[in-house]
């Protein structure tokens, strides 16, 4: 039995809090591969597991949105390895790894302005490149020609 998922912040998920399955893997495994199950799916449902504290639910529920289901489960699978142990530590682990991103706090960016020279280089390079276009332009004497 596997125990606790340490996420952090002071969150660890019992691994009973988990839904674990098994199904046919594509991966590796040779004439094996269509016999056994070692693909590991593991389900944690967001939106209504008590082993998550209060004040993480929103947040996950908010960073996670485009990865949880429309009943607020989210779901990882692995399959890299031959054998059910690995997929499911490998599963476990990728899950602890989500959580941890989306439970990081976001450091609020500092707002910066640009130097006088960042200023001036911006400003050259666009006297430059207008410059290149306004040679490429037909002059009024060129379009007599034709």
């Amino acid at each position: 039995m596997i125990e606790d998922l340490v996420v952090g912040f002071g969150v660890r998920l019992p691994f009973r809090a988990l839904d674990v399955a098994y199904a046919r893997s594509g991966g590796p495994g040779g004439q094996n591969v269509n016999k056994v199950e070692t693909k590991a799916v593991v389900r944690l449902d967001v939106a209504r597991s008590p082993a998550l504290p209060e004040w993480a639910r929103p947040l996950l529920l908010e960073r996670l949105a485009s990865r949880l289901t429309n009943d607020g489960e989210l779901i990882v699978t692995a399959e890299r390895h031959r054998d059910r142990s690995r997929n499911l530590a490998a599963a476990c682990a990728r899950l602890a790894e989500l959580l941890r991103a989306a439970l990081t706090p976001v450091k609020p960016r500092k707002a910066t302005r640009p130097t006088r020279g960042a200023k001036e280089r911006r400003l050259d390079s666009k006297k430059r490149r207008s410059g290149s276009k306004r040679s490429r332009r037909a002059t009024s004497w060129d379009a007599d020609e034709t």
